[in-house]
C-alpha cells in the first residue's frame, strides 16, 4: 500500500447559527479546489490520479473532477474521475488511492428541509488526502470492509433534500457492523487497540454513541462540521491528524450501507507537515447568514430577483480556448521585458514583442487591493457585488469579484488571496472563475 503524504481541509465562511454553510457561489467542485490547492502546490510531484467524491455533484452527465483538475493546474496525464453518492463513494476513492496513489478530494453541500434535523446537523465542507510513494505522514496498516443492504438514509436523484428512517433502526444495524469490521481491521493490523478514532456515519445515534462502539485511547472524533456526507470521514481523519503524535495509531471508520475501516500509524514526518491551519481553527468564527438568505441560496425559497437582466449562458468554445486563464488562473510574462499580463496575451503591452511569453500561474499567489467598488445595481444572487482591482505579487493587475465580501472590512492595500468560485449559473451552465478573498486577519 502507498502512504498518506499530506492532507488539508476547507471550511466555508458562513454560519447558520453554529452550522457551517457554503456560500451562494460555492459547490462541491469549488470547495474541492479550495481543499486541495495548497496540498497540490506543496507536493513534491503531481498525484497519480484525482478522485472527487461527493453526494452533491454540480453536474450530472459530466465529470466534475475535470474542472477540479483544471483549476489545480494538473498535467493532462493525471487521471480524474467522479465517485458520486455517499461516504462509501469517498472510501472507494481512498481504497483505490492506497493501492496506486492519488489525490482524494471529498466535498459536499448538505441540504435539509427548513427546520429539519438535516438542516441543523449537517455541515458543508471539503477534505483532501494525498496518497503516494515517498516519506509518509501516516503509514497504512490495514483496510477492511463489510457490506449490508438496509434503508437508513436515502434521496432520489430528482430531489434536493432526502429522508432518514427512525434512527434506532439504523443504529441496530450499524452497531454490530462497526464492531465486527473494526475488530477485523485491528486483527489485520496486529493491534489490540488504537490511540485515535475518526468515525463517520449518517445515523445520528451512531455518532452520539461512537465512543462506546470503538474505543480510542486518546480521542474519538465524529462529525467535526456536522454530518458532511461524502466528506465526513475524511474531515474526521484530518481533525485527528491535526493533533496526533508520531507513532499514534488511528482507525478511520466510515459506516454507510455497510462499514469501511482504514488503520494508519502516524510517522515523525507528521509534525512538520500538518496542514497550515487546523480544522478546529477553521471552524471557529465565521459570518452569520440570515436563514431566509440561506434558503434562497439553496433554492428552497424564491426571493425577489435583482431588477437587472440575467447573465447569458457561458459558451463552451471560448471557455475551452481560455481554459488556462479561466480554470487555473494562469497569466503570461514577457521574456523580453518581464512584464506580467493577467489575463494572458500574445503581444506584450509593455514592449510590443509578440509570442515571447512564459506561463505565470497566479492561483497560489497573493495580492493587494489597488482600488474597489461596491455595486448595488449589478446582477448578483447575493448583492451587493464587490469588484476590486488587484495588484498581484510578482507583477500583473486584474479586476476580480471579491468573495464572501464585507465592504466594511475592505480597504485599499488590503491583502487578498484567490479562490475558485461559481460566478453564476445560466441555462444550466455553471460559469466558474476565480475571485479575490481577504486573507486571514484582514
Amino acid at each position: 500500500m502507498t502512504g498518506l503524504l499530506g492532507y488539508s481541509t476547507y471550511v466555508p465562511a458562513y454560519r447558520l447559527g453554529k452550522r457551517v454553510v457554503a456560500g451562494y457561489d460555492e459547490d462541491s467542485t469549488t470547495m474541492a479546489v479550495a481543499a486541495a490547492a495548497e496540498l497540490v502546490q506543496s507536493a513534491a510531484a503531481q498525484p497519480a490520479a484525482l478522485y472527487l467524491a461527493t453526494s452533491s455533484p454540480a453536474y450530472a452527465d459530466k465529470t466534475n473532477a475535470s474542472a477540479v483538475h483544471a483549476a489545480l493546474g494538473l498535467s493532462p496525464e493525471v487521471f480524474a474521475a467522479d465517485l458520486c453518492g455517499t461516504g462509501r463513494s469517498a472510501f472507494a476513492a481512498i481504497r483505490s488511492a492506497t493501492q496506486t496513489g492519488g489525490l482524494v478530494v471529498a466535498a459536499d453541500v448538505r441540504v435539509g428541509r427548513p427546520g429539519s434535523a438535516d438542516e441543523k446537523l449537517g455541515g458543508d465542507g471539503a477534505a483532501a488526502l494525498l496518497f503516494g510513494d515517498g516519506e509518509p505522514i501516516a503509514e497504512v496498516l490495514a483496510a477492511t470492509s463489510r457490506t449490508e443492504e438496509f434503508l437508513d438514509r436515502w434521496r432520489v436523484p430528482t430531489q434536493l433534500t432526502g429522508h432518514q428512517w427512525e434512527e434506532r433502526f439504523g443504529f441496530e444495524r450499524y452497531a454490530p457492523l462497526i464492531r465486527a469490521t473494526v475488530s477485523a481491521a485491528l486483527d489485520a493490523a496486529g493491534l489490540a487497540d488504537v490511540d485515535h478514532v475518526a468515525l463517520a456515519c449518517p445515523n445520528s445515534a451512531i455518532v452520539k454513541r461512537a465512543a462506546t462502539l470503538v474505543k480510542g485511547q486518546k480521542s474519538v472524533v465524529t462529525a467535526p462540521l456536522g454530518f458532511g456526507g461524502s466528506a465526513d470521514a475524511a474531515l474526521a481523519l484530518c481533525a485527528v491528524l491535526d493533533s496526533a503524535d508520531p507513532g499514534d495509531t488511528i482507525v478511520m471508520v466510515s459506516a454507510t450501507d455497510g462499514c469501511d475501516v482504514l488503520v494508519l500509524r502516524a510517522t515523525a514526518a507528521l509534525t512538520d507537515r500538518r496542514q497550515r491551519r487546523a480544522l478546529a481553527d477553521q471552524r471557529t468564527g465565521g459570518r452569520p447568514v440570515p436563514q431566509l438568505t440561506y434558503l434562497s441560496w439553496r433554492g428552497l425559497v424564491d426571493l425577489e430577483p435583482p431588477r437587472r437582466p440575467e447573465p447569458e449562458r457561458a459558451a463552451a468554445p471560448p471557455a475551452a480556448r481560455a481554459a488556462g486563464w479561466k480554470f487555473s488562473f494562469t497569466g503570461s510574462r514577457c521574456t523580453a521585458c518581464g512584464f506580467a499580463h493577467l489575463p494572458p496575451v500574445r503581444v506584450c503591452r509593455s514592449c510590443g514583442v509578440a509570442d515571447e511569453m512564459t506561463a505565470v500561474p497566479a492561483a497560489g499567489l497573493s495580492g493587494s487591493v489597488a482600488t474597489y467598488t461596491v455595486d448595488h445595481l449589478a446582477f448578483s444572487p447575493s448583492p451587493p457585488m464587490v469588484q476590486a482591482a488587484i495588484d498581484v505579487d510578482g507583477g500583473g493587475r486584474c479586476t476580480l469579484e471579491v468573495a464572501d465580501a464585507d465592504p466594511d472590512r475592505l480597504s485599499v492595500g488590503a491583502r487578498v488571496g484567490f479562490t475558485f468560485r461559481r460566478l453564476f449559473t445560466a441555462g444550466d451552465v455553471h460559469d466558474y472563475f476565480w475571485k479575490a478573498v481577504l486573507l486571514d486577519g484582514q
